[in-house]
């Protein structure tokens, strides 16, 4: 297992606050990358209490959160919202003001 650099613990910390975790998801939505997003929810997973626990709080195996959340996953809406629901978060939808 690889050492987190104190950029990675720092971050680690700051996404277990939901109010912070929800906007470092939302700018990963507002890049519109797929592989961003991934990359954004598997932090906020780890800092959530891991995998194992996001997976239960989602009903879903840890095999397939793990896949779903890969560079390869492709989440349909329904376990994309099953998963931010395990994050202790939720999906929204807001006028665009840009």
């Amino acid at each position: 297992m690889r050492t987190m650099t104190d950029y990675e613990k720092d971050l680690d910390e700051l996404l277990k606050d939901p109010e912070f975790a929800a906007g470092y998801l939302t700018a990963a939505i507002d890049e519109d990358d797929r592989d961003a997003l991934l990359l954004a929810m598997r932090r906020v997973a780890q800092a959530m209490g891991g995998m194992t626990a996001v997976a239960e709080r989602a009903h879903i195996k840890r095999e397939n959160l793990y896949r779903t959340l890969s560079r390869k996953g492709n989440p349909e809406l329904r376990t994309f919202h099953n998963i931010i629901h395990g994050l202790g978060l939720k999906l929204a939808i807001v006028p665009d003001r840009g």
